[in-house]
């Protein structure tokens, strides 16, 4: 695991979207139906709201796998939704779910002492969110300070999935390699984050409301605004697969599965 030059991070985006081209219908009807199970289990009551969290790490090796089915030149098919829960290390990856989970109470939790418990409260479905609440709270504050504290868990749970799903590692031993890995590429990630704070928040923002002022319709933003977000999600879900490659090499062939 060498140390990676910054422009590594601009490497990875450029390759995420040359994934996506090669595959775009497949992969977003993919992504939808991810996002169609989200909904379902968010359908339960309490646990429902939590289960996405903890099925983050199965999903992700759902997309990891898509990108080794698109460079091989393979179809994507919607069964490979299924794929962690038939890895062999489906009990580790929900072991490493409850982590994400874990970790993210205690962020937002924690944030409680910047601002009360507004964005812990807002984010739970206590209360709705509204300028004014925004203004009269230290929110934002809250929610940055929330990012900071749970910097140290993303960067431990980054690779994680991969590596305990493809070279089956335990819980410990991937959060320990990916907390290093990511370290040690620390400009490339910088970079990389920026370059999809860039792209994927800023630009859908800046196009929606030039398309809107161009037609003198709100609505219309939102039309352009929705979908073209939608896509550059699944193009940074893409963008993933080349960081895992760049940093721990090929995925085993065959796929375990």
């Amino acid at each position: 695991m060498d140390k990676l030059p910054a422009k590594t991070g601009l490497l990875w985006v450029k390759e995420g979207f040359e994934i996506f081209s090669k595959r775009p219908a497949e992969l977003t009807t993919l992504f939808f139906g991810y996002l169609f199970l989200m909904l379902l289990v968010g359908i339960v009551p309490v646990i429902g709201q939590l289960m996405p969290l903890v099925l983050v790490p199965l999903f992700s090796m759902t997309f990891m796998h898509a990108c080794v089915h698109v460079k091989q030149n393979k179809r994507v098919y919607p069964n490979l939704l299924l794929t962690g829960f038939r890895s062999p290390a489906v009990r580790t990856l929900i072991k490493l779910g409850m982590l994400y989970l874990l970790a993210a109470i205690i962020a937002i939790g924690a944030s409680s002492l910047i601002d009360g418990g507004v964005f812990f409260q807002a984010i739970t479905g206590q209360i709705a969110i509204d300028a004014d609440i925004v203004r009269e709270s230290n929110m934002t504050m809250a929610m940055l300070f929330a990012a900071m504290l749970y910097t140290p868990a993303a960067m431990a749970f980054w690779y994680a999935a991969p590596l305990i799903g493809w070279q089956g590692m335990g819980v410990g031993k991937a959060i320990f390699y990916s907390f290093f890995a990511v370290r040690r590429a620390g400009k490339a990630f910088l970079v990389y984050g920026f370059a999809w704070i860039n792209i994927g928040i800023v630009l859908p923002v800046i196009a929606s409301s030039l398309v809107g002022a161009l037609l003198n319709s709100p609505s219309a933003s939102v039309f352009i605004m929705l979908p073209m977000s939608m896509v550059l999600t699944v193009i940074m879900y893409c963008s993933f697969y080349p960081t895992y490659t760049q940093m721990f090499g090929e995925p085993p062939e065959p796929l375990p599965s």
